[in-house]
């Protein structure tokens, strides 16, 4: 059985997270602990699917404390220190919905995941009668809240005068990012800010074709910044003031930078994935700090090995993948609100260009070579012989699929789709198209 991938449990309500599953899951849970926080986003099915899971959870002997409708970050938030389970499809479409786990405030990990998918397959008893766990009610919303604004206090400058133009997609960010804003200061203008499970302003996830009306009203002169969030705010995507998107690895930079730069240990690290651009890197060599690579969808993983693996002087200052942020001085979550909330400083502090400028941006490029799931371990084996020859001025990793970085900062990345019969491949260089149309003919050789 296979329940987990990489954002926790996700997909259809008639046919895979059903209420038989939540139980199911609440129950294996409750084994964990005796306390659980459970939180929901703003979907229909979610009401359903958290009284299941609550049920599973109080049955197995747990205590249940209900935050009801709150950003996947303030679920989190509300676990340190216990469990978490948050009901959300994050950026799915309003069909969809999931199940996501935390322990203080850190996302499950593969062996514990796999502990609960082992107990969901054998099945759970319920406790004895007179041990089932019980119900109470908290509110963690307005501390939530709170906290974000005192952190984000300490970057940049007041927005006082400073328009801010949120669209939070009907998502959990309706509830939070405003919020947050406005009491930093910020003249605040939020579309789509009503929590609605059937997303009627656009799709949940935040793309530059979902993003079109907050793109426009930036651009017609309604505000100096654009913010727009997925379904459950733990990403955010950033619009400069000519409603162009900022490309999301070069936020990442500029992030990972100021981290790094204010950081007094000896040794910065910030975490990412192995698709993430080289600008990253030299932002933050040249800031002082050095980067370590995880696997893609895994950030809470790579934090713990790069936390094991530093020596006393060793402080993971940021970690992030594109468009999904951790600010470990906040907790070790991604959080979108929070994100929202610094770079909206930063933003009052010097203007987001006098931010990217520094910031080397080559053209990058994604494609997909079709490969049967059967067929993905043999073909990677041959894509690792194939690449350093194909590329013998390049350095070679291969802990997360086969990156080529190049002296010039270019480097291009194959890996294999976990979810999808393809193997991807990702460019970045000022010849980008050539090194992705040779790359991808080396990949499609090894696929035959």
């Amino acid at each position: 059985m296979k329940l987990f991938g990489t954002a926790g449990i996700r997909g259809p309500v008639d046919g895979r997270v059903t209420p038989e599953l939540a139980l199911a899951v609440g129950r294996a849970a409750a084994a964990d602990g005796d306390e659980f926080v459970l939180g929901r986003d703003g979907r229909e099915t979610s009401p359903a699917l958290a009284a299941a899971v609550a049920a599973g959870l109080e049955s197995g002997g747990a205590t249940v404390c209900r935050i009801g409708e709150v950003p996947t970050p303030a679920l989190a938030y509300a676990s340190r220190g216990r469990r978490g389970l948050m009901i959300t499809a994050s950026h799915n479409p309003p069909t969809d919905n999931g199940l996501k786990l935390f322990v203080d405030g850190q996302e499950y990990g593969d062996d514990a995941e796999a502990r609960i998918e082992a107990r969901v397959e054998e099945g759970c008893d319920p406790a004895a009668w007179d041990a089932w766990g019980e119900a109470t009610e908290l509110d963690v919303l307005e501390r939530y809240r709170a906290a974000v604004v005192d952190y984000a206090a300490g970057f940049g400058a007041s927005p006082d005068g400073l328009t801010v133009a949120v669209d939070c997609g009907n998502g959990m960010g309706s509830v939070a990012t405003p919020q947050v804003l406005r009491a930093l200061g910020a003249d605040v203008r939020a579309l789509n800010a009503t929590v609605d499970g059937h997303f009627p302003g656009r799709e949940s996830k935040p793309t530059p074709e979902s993003l079109a009306d907050l793109r426009a009203f930036v651009a017609d002169g309604d505000a100096d910044l654009g913010i727009g969030h997925d379904g459950d705010a733990d990403r955010i995507v950033l619009v400069d003031e000519d409603g162009e998107i900022v490309h999301e690895d070069t936020v990442l930079a500029v992030l990972a930078e100021r981290y790094v730069r204010e950081s007094a240990a000896g040794d910065p690290v910030v975490v990412t994935t192995p698709n993430a651009s080289a600008r990253i890197d030299e932002r933050v060599e040249a800031a002082g700090g050095r980067v370590e690579r995880t696997a893609l969808g895994v950030l809470h993983e790579g934090l713990a090995a790069a936390r094991a693996d530093g020596d006393r002087e060793t402080e993971v200052v940021f970690a992030a993948e594109p468009w999904k942020h951790m600010h470990t001085g906040f907790g070790d979550w991604i959080d979108g609100v929070v994100s929202a909330a610094v770079l909206t400083r930063l933003v009052a502090a010097s203007g987001l260009s006098r931010l990217t400028e520094p910031v080397t941006e080559r053209p990058y490029r994604k494609a997909n070579v079709r490969c049967p799931d059967e067929q993905k371990a043999a073909t990677m084996q041959r894509v690792e012989e194939r690449l350093p020859e194909l590329f013998p001025e390049a350095t070679v990793e291969t802990e997360y699929g086969v990156r080529m970085a190049f002296p010039d900062a270019s480097w291009v990345l194959v890996r294999p789709s976990g979810t999808e019969p393809y193997v991807r491949v990702y460019a970045e260089s000022d010849e980008v198209d050539e090194l992705i149309a040779e790359t991808v003919e080396a990949v499609e050789c090894a696929v035959d």
